[in-house]
């Protein structure tokens, strides 16, 4: 292992020894090859450069209690990278050789995996691209598929669950009906950069938008999907404009397990009133809770319409929850639900 400050570590970049990658060309893939070179050789005219033709995923890595290395359900980042994929007419690995290839990635990597005793863990990033030159706009008939890692901790260090402030941009739209909204893509993040940096610049942890047709009801965040509890019910958005987030489907699968209620639904803007916790959830962070959430006009504007206030800190439930994730995910409760998949690092 290692002799990283892992208690000290954010979600950001962090060097490893290797990528894994492959490429699709003449109707094939090649062998999955491992390179200590993190530079990609692309010519200038490469569709991805010029026509954004790029998906990918994120999971990761968990040393657990009992020392095992568990990898947590990248059959469904497959699944999802195939979808995405597929909406991009790019060749895409399947499941089996997406999951080797992060397994493969993950044993070349063992040694920046974080201990047991930190909150941090390998963050996995499988990127696929349209590689071949191109000028015309059409899909690429090329894709390279690249594995990577990176030891991560939480956006706020070693602290976990504390809880941020998010506000609500009714000017800025993360996607169109009928649009790209539900595939992990890299347009559509492209797209959020500029209304999540005035949210930043303004103090703001997170950016929530609402569906581009009307400006009532919730979508998602910048950076990760919304849900609330109210009562006992777990309420996240149900639009074909969300991406469909492992993390959340894994949060409703815990949360009906546990005895609450669970809906997926259009939710009001309005109903902010009446809901007891708020929290953005996804690979990064599981869940981050959500204090108070402003509602603007416009983004650019110093004074909100209406403030929604919740708990200063994370409820209850939530909390309940994200115990739940995070013990199958280092091996402290019993995975019931199939979901790890081991690793002999």
């Amino acid at each position: 292992m290692k002799n990283l400050e892992w208690g000290k570590m954010s979600f950001s970049y962090t060097k490893t020894d290797y990528i894994v990658y492959s490429t699709f060309k003449d109707g094939k893939w090649t062998p999955a090859q491992l390179s200590s070179d993190f530079n990609i050789a692309l010519s200038a005219y490469a569709g991805v450069l010029h026509y954004g033709s790029s998906c990918f995923e994120g999971m990761k890595a968990f040393r657990g209690v009992d020392g095992k290395v568990r990898l947590f359900r990248p059959e469904e980042n497959a699944k999802r990278m195939i979808r995405s994929a597929k909406f991009l007419d790019l060749a895409s690995p399947s499941i089996e050789q997406f999951v080797d290839m992060c397994v493969m990635c993950v044993k070349a990597n063992a040694e920046y995996i974080p201990p047991y005793e930190t909150t941090a863990s390998l963050y996995l990033r499988p990127l696929l691209i349209g590689s071949n030159p191109q000028l015309g706009i059409r899909s690429s008939a090329e894709s390279t598929f690249i594995v990577m890692a990176s030891p991560v901790g939480t956006y706020s260090g070693d602290k976990i669950l504390v809880p941020g402030t998010a506000v609500i941009a009714r000017n800025h739209d993360r996607a169109a009906p009928n649009g790209s909204g539900s595939y992990k893509i890299g347009a559509n993040y492209a797209q959020s950069l500029h209304p999540y940096n005035l949210a930043h610049n303004q103090g703001y942890r997170e950016l929530l938008f609402t569906d581009a047709l009307t400006h009532k009801y919730i979508e998602e965040f910048g950076s990760s999907n919304f849900f609330a509890i109210k009562g006992n019910t777990y309420i996240t958005p149900d639009s074909d404009s969300v991406l469909p987030s492992i993390t959340n489907a894994s949060l409703r699968t815990v949360a009906k397990d546990l005895g609450m209620n669970v809906e997926m639904r259009q939710i009001p803007v309005t109903e902010l009133a009446e809901v007891d916790e708020v929290n953005s959830c996804g690979t990064a962070v599981v869940i981050t809770p959500i204090c108070r959430i402003d509602d603007k006009v416009r983004l650019e504007d110093e004074t909100p319409c209406h403030v929604y206030k919740f708990t200063d800190e994370c409820g209850v439930k939530s909390r309940a929850l994200y115990d739940q994730i995070i013990g199958i995910q280092k091996g402290t409760l019993e995975d019931r639900f199939g979901w790890v998949l081991f690793v002999d690092c």
